[in-house]
C-alpha cells in the first residue's frame, strides 16, 4: 500500500486543478473567438470610396458588385455570389454593375443593360460568362454580341435597337462614372451602401469578400 504525504496530496490536487482550469480557459476561448466575428480593418480589409457614390435605393442598405464578363474571377465567383444572397436581409439591396473603366468595356456592359431592358438577362447573364470562358468567343464588338445574341434564337434587330437606346446609353454613362468615383483598381469588387469597397485581394481571398461585406453591413 502507497502512503501519501499531505504535502504530495496536496500538490497532486494542486497540478489537477491547474489542468482543469487550462482546459476551460482554452474552452472558453475558443468558444468566444468563434462566436465573436473577426473585426475586419479599415485600409486593410476595405476602404472607403474615392468618393461617395449616390446610392441606388434610398431607403435601403445596398451592395453594388462591380464585374467584367471577362474577368475570370468574376466568372468563377457568379455560383458563390449565387449561394450568398439567401442570407442578406430584406432591407438589403443587391445590385450587379459591369465595371467601366474604358472604352473597351463598353460592349459588354451595353449588352448587360440592354439585357436587363428587355427581361433577358436570366438567360443571357450567365450565357455571355459561359461563352468567353468556356466556349472561348470573343465578345468585344457589337457584331460579335449581337451575332452570339442572335444564335441564341433572340431576335437580332430588337437587341441591336435596345442596344443603342437611349435609356441603355444612360446606364452605361452611369457605370462609367460610378466605376471612377468607387475608386476600384479590378474586379470583383463589391461597394456597401456607397461608403466602402472591397475586393479579394483586399479582403485576403474571394472567399473572404462575403464575410467582409457582411461585416460592413453590420457596421
Amino acid at each position: 500500500m502507497v502512503n501519501y504525504s499531505m504535502q504530495t496530496i496536496i500538490g497532486k490536487i494542486m497540478t489537477n486543478y491547474k489542468h482543469w482550469f487550462f482546459v476551460l480557459a482554452l474552452s472558453l476561448y475558443t468558444t468566444y473567438a468563434t462566436a465573436v466575428p473577426m473585426a475586419y480593418v479599415a485600409g486593410q480589409h476595405y476602404q472607403a470610396t474615392s468618393s461617395l457614390l449616390p446610392k441606388l435605393n434610398q431607403t435601403k442598405q445596398e451592395v453594388v458588385e462591380l464585374f467584367m464578363y471577362t474577368c475570370p474571377h468574376c466568372y468563377h465567383l457568379e455560383s458563390e455570389v449565387t449561394d450568398w444572397l439567401p442570407s442578406l436581409k430584406s432591407s438589403t439591396t443587391f445590385t450587379r454593375m459591369p465595371a467601366v473603366f474604358n472604352q473597351k468595356q463598353v460592349p459588354l456592359a451595353t449588352a448587360f443593360y440592354a439585357a436587363q431592358a428587355l427581361e433577358l438577362s436570366e438567360t443571357l447573364h450567365p450565357l455571355f460568362f459561359e461563352a468567353i470562358h468556356e466556349d472561348g468567343i470573343r465578345l468585344e464588338s457589337e457584331k460579335a454580341i449581337l451575332d452570339f445574341v442572335a444564335a441564341q434564337g433572340i431576335d437580332r434587330a430588337s437587341f441591336a435597337k435596345m442596344m443603342t437606346s437611349f435609356t441603355v446609353k444612360t446606364q452605361v454613362k452611369k457605370a462609367r462614372r460610378y466605376t471612377a468615383m468607387s475608386g476600384i483598381t479590378g474586379v470583383p469588387a463589391f461597394v456597401v451602401n456607397g461608403k466602402y469597397q472591397t475586393s479579394g485581394p483586399q479582403a485576403g481571398s474571394i472567399a473572404a469578400i462575403f464575410e467582409v461585406v457582411d461585416y460592413l453591413l453590420q457596421h
